[in-house]
């Protein structure tokens, strides 16, 4: 790790954890950033992945592989008016995860070698912040100069069920191993690294678009046609994230209400579709979101009970809450601090019962908008520029 004392403070590089052009612009990777560079000239450089897409590994392996390389078309853009520091680039790049040999050497220096003409046709000189949430970074950071190093756990990736966990897990030392500051949004996980991490850990918890996400406004026509109460979830819809069954025997346990699904799905669909009162109305733009969940009676977080939502901190609770909504939850451990405007279940039985409770007695919005007033992006990101000028 090369570490100039005298290098430029005045930009970042991001290495994010998802794709600006395929998913939902509300991920803190973007979030934050979009902050940053309200001060500062940002680079966020699109998700490297944790695995080539393939009929064994991911649904729709076509589809996937399709989406990426359409991002990678696009090139570097800045993508958000008003915002002239904030770009986006997607690097050209080869599916080559899971090992260390020579081809994965040359990627990462292919890689490298865009990133550093794309951040300097982006304003950005001598040796910015780098920060990554992807572990696959690691090979394409390690030897870039830079003032410091930021390791944003905002997951533990290593337990992405369609990757290669051992391979993701060495990445993952790695990075804890070398950078300056450790982020978490868990305290769950800062604890599970402390005693890697020690003093270098920084709890930033997640944010929520205040001003994007307001109770006041109209309700998006779509959900509007759909019969109340409803039941409803957006975000990505992914099976080893979302408990499917349980979205299924909420439908089936309350036939009288409908259960609105409103995101991407990785996922074969028709069997929930099949039921009269599910309605998944597919990927929408960031911008129609807010709207989409002002119809919402409830809203919901079917989670499945395994290691990915043990160490994770959905940026959907806040949304649900700026929304004013009553949410209902199964338990992981991020959620016990909010549990004053939150329902947790423990069990599926317990989640029926407490979205039933919720649809009869949705209770007063005023707590659950109080409770989420101080967690702004705005906020979220000083804390991340606070750690990265201490780190030098």
């Amino acid at each position: 790790m090369r570490r100039p004392r005298h290098g430029s403070r005045e930009g970042f590089i991001w290495f994010a954890a998802q794709d600006w052009w395929y998913h939902n612009q509300a991920h803190s990777d973007f979030q934050l950033m979009r902050q940053v560079a309200r001060a500062r000239p940002v680079l966020v450089v699109n998700s490297l992945g944790l695995r080539a897409p393939g009929p064994r590994n991911s649904t729709g392996p076509g589809r996937r592989i399709l989406r990426k390389l359409r991002s990678m078309t696009k090139f570097l853009r800045r993508p958000v008016p008003g915002l002239p520091r904030f770009h986006v680039y997607s690097p050209f790049m080869l599916p080559v995860y899971g090992s260390s040999g020579v081809l994965y050497r040359l990627n990462a220096r292919f890689i490298r070698t865009q990133v550093r003409a794309a951040a300097r046709l982006a304003g950005i000189r001598g040796a910015p912040a780098i920060g990554a949430t992807i572990p696959t970074a690691w090979p394409v950071v390690e030897p870039m100069a830079r003032s410091s190093l930021i390791f944003n756990r905002s997951d533990l990736q290593s337990a992405f069920p369609e990757a290669d966990g051992r391979w993701v897990a060495g990445l993952e030392a790695e990075l804890l191993a070398h950078s300056d500051r450790v982020l978490y949004v868990s305290h769950e996980l800062m604890a599970r690294d402390r005693p890697v991490v020690g003093e270098r850990a920084v709890f930033i918890d997640h944010g929520v678009d205040l001003d994007h996400f307001t109770p006041d406004g109209p309700v998006h026509p779509e959900i509007a046609e759909i019969p109340g109460p409803r039941i409803g979830f957006f975000g990505g819809i992914d099976d080893y994230v979302v408990d499917l069954d349980l979205v299924a025997a909420t439908a089936r346990a309350l036939p009288d209400a409908h259960i609105v699904l409103v995101g991407d799905a990785t996922c074969p669909m028709d069997a929930l579709t099949a039921l009269p009162n599910i309605h998944w109305l597919g990927f929408h733009d960031y911008r129609d979101i807010p709207s989409m969940g002002r119809g919402f009676d409830v809203a919901i977080m079917p989670w499945l009970d395994n290691e990915w939502i043990r160490f994770a901190n959905p940026v959907k609770l806040k949304e649900y809450l700026a929304l004013g909504l009553p949410v209902v939850t199964i338990a992981y451990p991020e959620v016990e601090d909010w549990r004053h405007v939150v329902r947790a279940a423990a069990t599926a039985d317990d989640f029926i019962a407490a979205v039933a409770e919720a649809l009869a007695d949705p209770g007063d919005p005023e707590p659950r908008l109080r409770a989420v007033a101080p967690f702004s992006w705005s906020g979220r990101a000083r804390v991340l520029m606070a750690a990265a000028t201490e780190a030098h």
